[in-house]
């Protein structure tokens, strides 16, 4: 098992509070797969107004969480450090689909599997679940922008 913790993770990924949106990776296969953790937080900042009666996860931040678990992976796989020189943009996504409410105190549970690499473009299918249940699903894709794409 192949874990790394919230300052590793750091050092794969540009972002930063309030947009760090991965807590854990809990095991990662170079060039195959990765399995990340969110542990998802009353004080979120996005909760205050989304919805303040009914405080709801926004579909588009369960989607960039999973998108930076590919990142991860990404870096991992192909080398690299996210600098202003190098990083993965989002390019595409297709298929996605929301099954689940994802609300505070819940912990989105990010698998990660590569489906295809070609040309600093990767393409991911993603699963954020819920307690067993898939919240989000979707295929997506990034491309390598920088000093080696």
């Amino acid at each position: 098992m192949r874990s790394l913790n919230i300052q590793e993770i750091m050092q794969h990924l540009p972002h930063r509070y309030p947009f760090l949106l991965i807590d854990r990776v809990l095991d990662y296969k170079e060039h195959e797969s990765i399995i990340a953790i969110k542990n998802v937080s009353a004080n979120e900042a996005f909760f205050t107004g989304h919805f303040p009666q009914r405080p709801v996860m926004p579909g588009v931040l369960i989607l960039e969480a999973m998108a930076q678990a590919a990142g991860v992976l990404a870096f991992l796989s192909f080398g690299g450090e996210p600098t202003g020189d190098e990083i993965y943009l989002f390019a595409a996504i297709d298929n996605a689909r929301f099954k689940r409410m994802v609300e505070p105190g819940d912990q989105l549970h990010i698998e990660i599997k590569v489906v295809k690499v070609r040309q600093g473009v990767i393409k991911v299918q993603a699963t954020a679940t819920v307690d067993g249940e898939i919240a989000c699903s979707a295929d997506l894709m990034s491309v390598k922008k920088g000093s080696k794409s």
